[in-house]
């Protein structure tokens, strides 16, 4: 796993001997701290004219995030994370590898899981697994002069760029550390299966499959 998760998981072992917190059902929990999104990217081909296997790759980027969680019952909670929107490069890959960036987005992934948690309310440490819906939108999609060149258009007749927003399933795997009666520090790590299309100005399209790994670690207190 990555550096961000390694520092997340050695902070929550830091504070895994202190007191218990009661989640127990009625609970409101909400949170806040550092969330990372890391694509796993596997990108298509721009379709033609194009030079075989133009393809793209897409930057992580980490954004203040936190959320909300109900305790529905001692076990069972409901959670919405929640986060500023994301901004990630995007770059020439396989033919194009050097080219160097093509565009930007901004991702505002809007998700919603029901969780179950492991162990007493009381217990100093929970951990607890969730799944749900996430629905990736992408907007304030910007191009650079590179890509405007790699697909034959001029300043005057820039190439621009749209990525269709999607409804996908997601699921989290994480823990709850007390650090007393009220405070905790929350560690979560998520999956989500994301396919999407861009689509060029040109009449061109890529297809790309992020398949994004969510990393977030916050504080938290709970009413």
């Amino acid at each position: 796993m990555n550096h961000f998760f390694k520092l997340s998981l050695t902070a929550v072992a830091l504070v895994a001997a202190t007191a218990a917190q009661a989640q127990s059902a009625g609970s409101v929990m909400v949170r806040v701290g550092a969330t990372q999104i890391s694509p796993s990217v596997t990108s298509g081909n721009l379709t033609t004219p194009s030079f075989p296997g133009t393809q793209a790759d897409v930057d992580a980027n980490t954004q203040l995030g936190g959320g909300v969680t109900y305790m529905v019952t001692d076990h069972w909670a409901v959670d919405l994370p929640l986060a500023l929107p994301f901004k990630h490069d995007i770059h020439g890959a396989g033919a194009i590898a050097g080219a160097g960036k093509i565009g930007e987005v901004k991702a505002w992934p809007v998700s919603l899981f029901a969780q179950y948690r492991f162990g007493e309310a009381s217990a100093k440490f929970r951990p607890y697994v969730g799944a749900g819906p996430t629905y990736a939108r992408f907007f304030k999609e910007r191009s650079t002069n590179t890509l405007t060149a790699l697909t034959g258009g001029t300043p005057a007749n820039p190439t621009t760029l749209s990525i269709e927003s999607k409804l996908v399933p997601t699921v989290q795997l994480g823990a709850t550390v007390a650090l007393n009666d009220r405070w905790f520090v929350d560690a979560m790590v998520a999956k989500t299966w994301l396919k999407t299309r861009t689509t060029l100005s040109t009449g061109q399209t890529l297809d790309i499959r992020l398949n994004p790994t969510t990393v977030a670690i916050a504080v938290g207190y709970r009413y």
